[in-house]
């Protein structure tokens, strides 16, 4: 069977597609959500008398971090800082914050946080005036 020109074209990108699809990566998802706050105490009355999620105060080598239960699929922190307004910064998954933070300031954002390392895995931050602030998070391998 003879393909027509039209036929042709749908079969090429179809194959590139494929191609695409084993090398370009699958859109990432948010995996946790942190309040910047300047008043956590009245943050946390806040979230936990309206949508009643609860706080966990975790210890960590660099202090207290207040955990979150969203009740969801991801997790969720606040943290007090001296943020001129509160802010939620999403937290997304990628493989390598490395190489996420340094295409992101290839395609123009600022790194307001370079990756680092933290108990459970490396994270950065990078903005744009455009797209806002957007944690970049890469998980430690935890093994038994």
């Amino acid at each position: 069977m003879r393909l027509t020109h039209l036929q042709h074209e749908v079969v090429e990108r179809r194959e590139m597609r494929e191609q695409n699809e084993t090398t370009v990566s699958r859109p990432r998802r948010i995996v946790h959500l942190e309040l910047h706050t300047g008043d956590l105490t009245g943050a946390n009355a806040f979230y936990s008398q309206l949508l009643n999620w609860r706080e966990e105060l975790i210890d960590t080598p660099s202090g207290c971090y207040h955990a979150l239960d969203l009740g969801g699929d991801f997790g969720g922190g606040a943290i007090d800082c001296a943020a001129g307004r509160a802010l939620w910064l999403p937290y997304v998954a990628v493989d390598r914050v490395d190489e996420a933070t340094e295409r992101a300031r290839e395609l123009g954002a600022a790194v307001l946080v370079a990756p680092r390392e933290g108990p459970a895995g490396w994270r950065s931050v990078v903005a744009t005036v455009a797209g806002g602030e957007i944690a970049l998070w890469q998980q430690k391998e935890w093994r038994l």
